[in-house]
């Protein structure tokens, strides 16, 4: 196989990828359930939940925290998956994100 068909290939792939992750809806929480955060495969925030205990609570410290660790962990789940869909192709890439 030469270099051509092995970009043509590799491009063909990325393309797949793409599609798939732009299709990819994520879902994360923290707190027990008390914050929850749906993330699409862009990394583009959906939406939250947030349940009324965590604001009950009166301690907007808390809440913020709860807020970023849900998105913390949403964003890694799309990497997790994005790394998944690319397979033998990111080995020895960084890919941004990744």
């Amino acid at each position: 196989m030469n270099i051509n068909q092995m970009m043509k290939q590799a491009q063909k792939q990325m393309e797949k990828v793409q599609e798939q992750m732009a299709q990819l809806v994520v879902e994360a929480s923290s707190g027990g359930g008390m914050v929850t955060v749906k993330m699409s495969g862009a990394k583009e925030m959906l939406g939250i939940t947030i349940e009324p205990e965590a604001i009950g609570a009166n301690d907007v410290e808390m809440l913020q925290d709860l807020i970023v660790a849900a998105v913390n962990e949403a964003t890694r789940k799309v990497d997790e998956e994005l790394s998944a869909h690319l397979g033998p192709m990111s080995k020895g890439f960084k890919l941004p994100g990744l």
